[in-house]
């Protein structure tokens, strides 16, 4: 493929690397790109990423190629290290090196001489220099493990000892004649994580210096780490096992001095990252610091609401950027010279995302950029300098677009993606109104939802009803967003399909509203969604003898907890890749949210569906990948063993080499969603009545 150069004012464009000089010696096809970067003189080297293999969640191993446009010439990094084994490859500042991990192990390659040289030698399953072990991935977005000094000279990394994290043993049975196992280093509930530790490497020496961070390593996380300003300075942050504690360390390597200069403190949990489901949340986001290296933007929780303040390393003082009872959703960016700051926010509807901006100085108000006759999600990628930005906006019951727009002033430059004919083909079909509601329980709470009503429906029947549910706090689902293909599907049978977003969603509703499930997750959400429920049911036009409830990962936790603890409502319940013992998941996420096991068990057992599994008594099919390295078989193997115990019929289908996912093998996707609705069908009679 080519790579091509747009003006962005004017859209005109140009070949910059055409694919023939793309093309490996003895191969007659170019590189296959699966991402590129640029020198940071960006025109002078091109850094290619191709050959890649998953790791975890995410193909982060493969190869990687320079093409040096000055010279015309193009070449392989690390030849002689394994196929497919380098990771992370990024250049020096200067361009004239890289340095990239490979099997566990740091390298440093001079692009003048094409000389490799390691830096790391310890590298192995268990001492992993560069990069994380699964948990640290999964829970706190870490992968790439080490960064340039903005000098070039040191290379500060992470280096993890999972020596004492226990494998838990996938089995894969097909694919030979004997059955084998599938090792993943993977600290559940109550285990101790890795013990991990940071330093930094002179690179033309190799000496390595480890930063002595006090505490136990083995019961702190590392989870940032950062050059700031062009001092040799590290900004690094370390968040205590409980989670309620990260400490922002400042480390001067010429100094060698150490200096915990603020603690975000919290009685229940903190985030490193403030989940918006709208957003995303699977990258490692750095402290953004202007350009004194002093003053940073810092988001905190601490007056109730999550607000924008800036602070100062150096003097024990901070402003407010964004006073008012809100919630920012995603910080985007700082325009230092126009004194600005652009977030994500939605003040009066947390179902939708728009962009805003505040005065630097904390002054003025806030202001809207999103246009106000653009309702919906709307999420934006800006342009360094702000001046333009990559707009994607979607709503309930419109699809997707993606434009390239102006700032300050919206304006569209052109449109990147209309999804013209998918909307004509929308258009063209009835799929019935989908409208949001929000219903109150008799405990006071209040929760949004939305519905998707069959095509021609009629208010004077009553029609089953398929709640699709999350409710934990990585997930809000109903979202002013386009959605969901199969729920119109499903409308079109006769179903009015729903969800709703209870305590504990990241819902744009205050500290208060989704810091309430500590230690209380499995009952404040199942208790929310079932009193609501209970709501919906009174209802003119909801059938009470015919509610059904599906949800995936913490949502087939959701819809375990309801089938077990409120039998008397549901009916039908579908759970995929569940957990349904919170002991048996990844102790950074579930120790965050409900505590260490041993300090409480009695929070594991109370939160845990299989506790409530003898209660069972409507239809229940049981879902999960084989292979599912994040939710472990183990979960519904022990599900199963417990309904069984108590002589409960149920159903299940397992998939074989499946992950978490449920793709890996040919057809699984078709077969999965078939098999959901067949089972919905069989069990709970469509149409109105």
């Amino acid at each position: 493929m080519n790579i091509i150069k747009y003006v962005t004012k004017t859209g005109k464009k140009e070949i910059l690397v055409d694919a023939k000089n793309l093309i490996p010696q003895g191969s007659d096809k170019p590189l296959r790109m699966s991402n590129y970067s640029w020198s940071d003189d960006e025109l002078t080297k091109l850094l290619i990423f191709t050959n890649t293999k998953r790791v975890w969640r995410a193909n982060t191993r493969g190869d990687y190629w320079v093409y040096d446009l000055e010279k015309d010439t193009l070449y392989q990094l690390g030849k002689e290290l394994p196929e497919s084994s380098l990771m992370f490859t990024k250049f020096t500042p200067d361009g004239n090196k890289v340095a990239f991990v490979s099997n566990h192990n740091i390298y440093v390659q001079d692009l003048t001489n094409m000389e490799v040289m390691q830096l790391t030698f310890d590298g192995t399953e268990d001492i992993i220099n560069g990069t994380f072990d699964w948990v640290y991935e999964e829970e706190l977005s870490c992968r790439d493990g080490f960064r340039w000094s903005t000098d070039g000279k040191h290379i500060a990394f992470w280096q993890l000892d999972a020596s004492d994290i226990k494998d838990y043993l996938m089995i894969n049975y097909t694919d030979s004649l004997y059955s084998y196992t599938i090792p993943v280093q993977y600290p559940k509930a109550g285990e101790s994580p890795s013990s991990a530790k940071v330093g930094h490497i002179e690179v033309s020496s190799g000496k390595i210096h480890w930063i002595g961070i006090p505490g136990d390593s083995r019961n702190n996380y590392l989870p940032r780490m950062q050059w700031i300003g062009d001092k040799n300075q590290l900004l690094i942050q370390q968040l205590n096992r409980h989670q309620n504690r990260n400490k922002l360390w400042l480390y001067d390597l010429k100094s060698d001095d150490l200096n915990n200069f603020y603690t975000e403190q919290d009685s229940t949990w903190v985030d490193i990252d403030y989940p918006d489901i709208a957003q995303g949340h699977w990258k490692m986001k750095d402290v953004p610091f202007l350009k004194n290296g002093d003053e940073y933007i810092w988001t905190s929780e601490k007056d109730g609401w999550r607000h924008l303040y800036k602070k100062s390393v150096s003097k024990d003082e901070e402003i407010l950027l964004t006073p008012g009872d809100y919630d920012i959703a995603s910080f985007y960016g700082i325009d230092e010279k126009k004194g600005y700051v652009y977030f994500n926010a939605s003040p009066d509807n947390s179902t939708q995302r728009y962009l805003y901006r505040v005065n630097l100085d904390g002054t003025g108000d806030l202001t809207r950029l999103t246009p106000d006759d653009k309702s919906g999600v709307n999420l934006y990628n800006l342009a360094p300098g702000m001046q333009f930005a990559v707009e994607t906006s979607s709503a309930l019951t419109r699809p997707k677009t993606v434009d390239l727009i102006t700032l300050p002033k919206v304006k569209i430059v052109r449109s990147l993606v209309e999804n013209k004919k998918f909307k004509e083909k929308i258009a063209g079909i009835n799929l019935g109104a989908a409208e949001f509601f929000t219903v109150k329980t008799d405990d006071g709470i209040e929760m949004d939802g939305y519905m998707i009503k069959p095509p021609g429906f009629d208010p004077t029947k009553i029609y089953p009803v398929l709640f699709d549910l999350y409710g934990e706090p990585w997930g809000q689902t109903a979202k002013d967003s386009w959605g969901n293909l199969w729920h119109h599907m499903l409308a079109q049978k006769g179903y009015i399909v729903m969800t709703m977003d209870n305590r504990g969603t990241p819902c744009l509703k205050g500290r208060e509203w989704r810091k309430s499930i500590y230690k209380k997750i499995g009952i404040v959400n199942s208790q929310d969604q079932a009193m609501a429920t209970k709501e919906i049911i009174k209802w003119d036009f909801v059938d009470p003898d015919r509610i059904a409830v599906w949800g995936w990962s913490g949502g087939g936790s959701m819809t375990l907890n309801l089938m077990f603890r409120y039998p008397e409502i549901y009916n039908t319940g579908m759970a995929v890749a569940a957990v349904s013992d919170i002991r048996y998941y990844d102790n950074i996420y579930q120790e965050r949210y409900t505590g260490i096991p041993q300090e409480n068990p009695k929070v594991y057992d109370e939160g845990s569906p299989i506790t409530f599994a003898k209660n069972l008594e409507g239809n229940l099919l049981i879902i999960h990948g084989i292979a599912d390295d994040n939710v472990h078989y183990q979960n519904a193997e022990a599900l199963i063993l417990e309904l069984i115990k108590n002589n409960k019929q149920f159903d299940v289908m397992p998939y074989p080499n499946c992950s978490h996912s449920i793709y890996e093998i040919p057809g699984a996707r078709l077969h999965l969603f078939t098999l959901l609705t067949n089972y919905l069908m069989e069990h709970i009679e469509a149409g109105g009545k």
